[in-house]
């Protein structure tokens, strides 16, 4: 009988095994797709921060499944003219790509961001120039926070196409650009770095990437006014479940929607949508067979676009609203600095301004509002020793806002000093 029990707790064990991958699920998969590296190369960054941003780069591909059926990456310099250090698919290996990024030579010239964000969706992202369909594709700007050229719009095309943009700033440039110009959530996609501190968030932002890079990542594309489109490979099939689609405004008391799809469908559009305005997208699979998590996305429906007829005259040059062309910081003791901005020539008069501060490392950011008229605060209640960022926003009369973000840092604290009447206290702690 000793055979038989054997060969029985055998097939057992084998069932078990078996039931237990089903319940789990298909293994995940390996990340996946195209990943290119855009680098502020121009004339306004210095020596020493591009050898520091170079470094960066390198630390965050070292560990990365880079390779032909893998992840692919590329680098490109912003400078007057796009250039391209390496395309993609030229280095099958990451101690390839770590030694092209090691060599990489700073450009200089200006900082055509734009251009180079145009450049990047027609010589590298876009399928007619080679770039591989159906894989995602994920975009680090690694930026001093300032362009010489607009690059909202080329950099809203790149996202339109369903390319996921992080950016890492090494503390200058304006917060509310910036902000709009990641991915949404712009707390997972955006990082304020002093550019001697990029080491601190190498983990955290390969890890992001990484989740944009899987196979199984739920992506959205032709993000218009009124809808965009979801694509997800295949989790299921027509006999294994279905899915649910679920939309739901961010903000707002809108009525969530439900939409039920086979388990063979790979997309869906969504129409009929607000303009300028957060979704909150889920996936979920349902299935009998296997457990398969839920994905969720975040997608910001583009601003509404008026007729032709509609249209403004352009105005005047001196009648731009813009922000604070410079903000210079002086006074720093280690609990409070004084903030002081320029206003931009020729543009209108502001209502007023506010400034937002918070430590560069995480933390609750204050807000300070300023009277129109006046230009410059004294922030309180800071710790010492410690970076912040500072964003000083104008408000115009028409609403809308503009603004221009510096770091500071303020100094360590003194010393506690000693009582040169008071004997010191012996070994051991105690005195006399």
């Amino acid at each position: 009988m000793l055979p038989w029990t054997a060969l029985g707790l055998a097939l057992s064990l084998r069932l078990a095994l078996a039931r237990s991958g089903a319940e789990r699920g298909p293994p995940a998969s390996a990340p996946q797709g195209d990943l290119l590296f855009l680098l502020d190369s121009s004339a306004s960054v210095s020596h020493y921060e591009f050898s520091r941003v170079r470094e960066f780069v390198g630390q965050l591909v070292a560990p990365m499944p880079l390779g032909p059926e893998a992840l692919r990456a590329s680098l490109v310099h912003v400078s007057s003219q796009p250039y391209t250090e390496f395309p993609f698919g030229q280095y099958s290996s990451g101690e390839a790509v770590q030694d092209a990024i090691r060599t990489a030579a700073q450009r200089m010239g200006d900082t055509n961001t734009g251009l180079a964000l145009a450049y990047a969706k027609e010589q590298l992202f876009a399928e007619a120039a080679g770039a591989r369909p159906g894989v995602p594709k994920v975009l680090v700007w690694v930026t001093d926070g300032g362009s010489s050229d607009p690059m909202g719009p080329p950099m809203q095309e790149l996202k339109d196409m369903g390319v996921t943009v992080f950016i890492v700033s090494t503390g200058r440039g304006n917060l509310l650009e910036l902000s709009a110009a990641a991915s949404a959530p712009a707390e997972k996609h955006l990082h304020f770095v002093d550019v001697d501190d990029l080491h601190i968030i190498v983990q955290e932002l390969r890890g992001s990437i990484l989740d944009a890079m899987q196979t199984q990542q739920l992506r959205a594309s032709e993000v218009t006014s009124s809808g965009f489109r979801l694509a997800w490979p295949p989790l299921l099939t027509t006999d294994s479940g279905y899915y649910v689609l679920e939309l739901v405004p961010r903000a707002g008391p809108g009525t969530p929607r439900r939409q039920q799809l086979p388990g063979n469908a790979t997309e869906w559009t969504w129409v009929g949508l607000d303009p300028d305005t957060d979704y909150d997208v889920a996936l979920v699979p349902e299935s009998n067979v296997h457990l398969v998590m839920p994905q969720h996305l975040r997608v910001r429906t583009r601003p509404a676009e008026p007729p032709a007829s509609a249209f403004p005259a352009p105005p005047a040059p001196e009648e731009e609203e813009a922000g604070p062309a410079r903000i210079v910081i002086s006074h720093a003791r280690p609990r409070s600095l004084r903030v002081s901005w320029a206003p931009a020539l020729g543009a209108p008069a502001a209502l007023g301004y506010h400034v937002q501060f918070g430590p560069l490392r995480g933390g609750a950011a204050q807000r300070v509002d300023v009277p129109a008229g006046r230009n410059s605060t004294t922030l309180q209640g800071l710790a010492p020793g410690t970076a912040y960022l500072v964003t000083v926003t104008a408000a115009f009369r028409s609403g809308r806002e503009s603004a221009l973000s510096a770091k500071a840092c303020t100094p360590d604290g003194p010393r506690p000093r000693l009582d040169p009447r008071r004997p010191p206290p012996r070994p051991g702690g105690r005195e006399p």
